[in-house]
């Protein structure tokens, strides 16, 4: 019996996913959340030990985001909405008073790669920034792109397994990605990003930043709106194509640490300005997306962006590993101003990221420098791996870490600001938004592109597609046309004008490339003989 025990429950087969305590698994695609919107409930067993273990996969290596790099410098609010003091949105202090400065650290990276990875792969890249606030640490953790590929957490550890490497042969293969995609729709529009030349960032300094999930504002009142985080940088935006990518990575694979790396060390000091996008807090029946899936756009027509603040990065880390290596970002640390929406992916992540970095680095994570806020700390936690201070307030009972005490513990700080107190009600449920429309906002940007942004996606498409097999091309082609027409054939064209190519010569390959095995086979055939030492 044991582990090797094959007895099946009613109804299951040799197919069946189960949980790791052998319950097959319902619910695979959606969380399990109040009504369909959401919010999540904490009881979501099977999605708690998904994530748990996802958190836990590799040693000490972050499982995602680990390749990186990262700098210090501050974020000076403009005070202001427009016209409008910006109190009237949120009463976090990191943005009252114009000219105010608050010190930020930024790490850079990025997603589905290695530590030591080229920078020239296609992949989105991850930007989050660590506010030092007066009211502790704020993380506002995100992308270059502005949408995601999923829009349900239950979904993430899936996503990731199909970027990375296959488990057998350690190589990325570009037909596993392919095969996840057309089997998630949702992920259309921000696999037409990531193929398209916006999928390899020129470099750091010159790359966009987006929050990509949605989340809310709250004021003096107590009343939200919810928010969309942009930056922009002042450098502007420059991308690569997948040649230019190739030849870049030939010559230095490490080129955007080095860039920005030596633009802050010459005094030249990468700005961005930072937007936001607003909307009431309720579920906007009048568009035809909801304001909580994170893989649409709000569309600037519909709903204007509104410059708040600026950041400038201008000192190098002295440590790398110090600093950049064990920073830690979580989409959970937000101050008083600061809420989350209910965002499935949102609430999925702000799970995942803290408990990734308890894992990675250790119970007292916090106390590392780079990681620590600039201000008080007292707390009732003790113990732990690493553990080599208290957070002890001056004078307070080391005797006593609990609360309520009545001998001279810690206690809670007055509750003098109105609470933002939601209405929540529904059906507890395992669904899909109402609202899901796969299809429109990819198509949206597929036309919006530039003829040379289109030709390379439909290349780097076809590339991909080409190493796939033809049940997986079919259900492409089909999503691709839903999205828009021309693209759907151009796709199907291109990969008619592959047929004549077998699958050994094309071979499995990273997402972008073509003719890795040609690579394989040269680096034999090129490679110079030489005697034994």
């Amino acid at each position: 019996m044991g582990s090797n025990d094959k007895r099946m429950t009613e109804g299951e087969n040799d197919d069946t996913l189960t949980t790791r305590q052998g319950e097959p698994v319902k619910y695979n695609q959606n969380i399990r959340t109040v009504g369909n919107r959401g919010p999540a409930t904490l009881e979501n067993y099977h999605f708690i030990e998904k994530i748990s273990h996802f958190d836990r996969e590799k040693i000490p290596e972050r499982i995602v985001h680990a390749r990186g790099a990262g700098a210090h410098g501050y974020f000076e609010t403009y005070g202001k909405v427009g016209d409008e003091d910006i109190s009237k949105y949120t009463r976090a202090k990191v943005f009252q008073g114009a000219g105010k400065q608050t010190p930020v650290f930024v790490r850079f990276s990025t997603v589905n790669q290695f530590r030591h990875s080229p920078e020239t792969v296609r992949d989105p890249r991850g930007f989050a920034v660590k506010f030092y606030t007066e009211d502790g640490n704020w993380d506002l953790v995100g992308n270059n792109l502005k949408v995601f590929f999923i829009r349900d957490a239950m979904k993430f550890p899936d996503l990731v397994h199909a970027f990375m490497p296959d488990p057998v042969t350690n190589i990325q293969d570009v037909e596993r990605i392919m095969d996840f995609c057309s089997n998630s729709p949702e992920s259309l529009h921000m696999l037409t990003f990531l193929f398209s030349p916006w999928g390899i960032p020129a470099n750091y300094r010159q790359m966009q930043g987006s929050g990509v999930n949605t989340y809310k504002w709250v004021n003096e009142e107590g009343e939200a709106v919810l928010v969309k985080y942009h930056w922009e940088p002042k450098q502007g935006i420059k991308n690569l194509t997948q040649e230019e990518a190739e030849n870049i990575q030939g010559q230095n694979f490490n080129h955007a640490t080095q860039d920005l790396y030596e633009a802050i060390e010459r005094g030249d000091y990468p700005e961005w300005e930072l937007y936001v996008q607003f909307l009431s807090d309720d579920d906007h029946p009048e568009l035809d997306f909801d304001p909580l899936d994170d893989t649409k756009l709000w569309p600037k027509e519909q709903i204007p962006w509104h410059p708040v603040g600026r950041m400038v990065l201008n000192k190098n880390p002295e440590d790398y590993f110090n600093e950049v290596e064990q920073s830690a970002f979580g989409t959970g640390v937000l101050v008083d101003g600061l809420d989350f929406s209910d965002d499935k992916m949102l609430q999925g992540r702000t799970y995942s990221y803290s408990d990734t970095q308890r894992y990675r680095l250790g119970a007292n994570y916090l106390h590392l420098p780079i990681n620590a806020p600039k201000k008080h700390v007292a707390t009732n936690q003790r113990g732990g791996q690493m553990s080599y201070y208290t957070d002890k307030a001056e004078g307070q009972n080391p005797h006593i870490n609990y609360e309520p005490s009545s001998l001279n513990g810690l206690e809670e700080t007055s509750r003098s600001r109105e609470e933002y107190t939601p209405h929540i009600e529904g059906n507890l449920v395992h669904e899909s938004i109402d609202r899901a429309d796969n299809y429109k906002q990819a198509g949206d940007t597929y036309r919006a592109l530039d003829d040379f942004e289109k030709n390379e996606l439909i290349k780097n498409l076809v590339n991909g597609l080409s190493q796939s097999h033809t049940r997986i091309q079919e259900q492409m082609i089909d999503h691709l046309t839903q999205c828009d027409k021309e693209y759907g054939r151009r796709v199907a064209e291109g990969l008619e004008n592959h047929k004549n190519m077998s699958k050994e010569d094309m071979g499995h390959g990273p997402a972008g490339t073509a003719h890795t095995e040609e690579a394989v086979k040269e680096a034999e055939q090129e490679g110079h003989n030489t005697d034994s030492y």
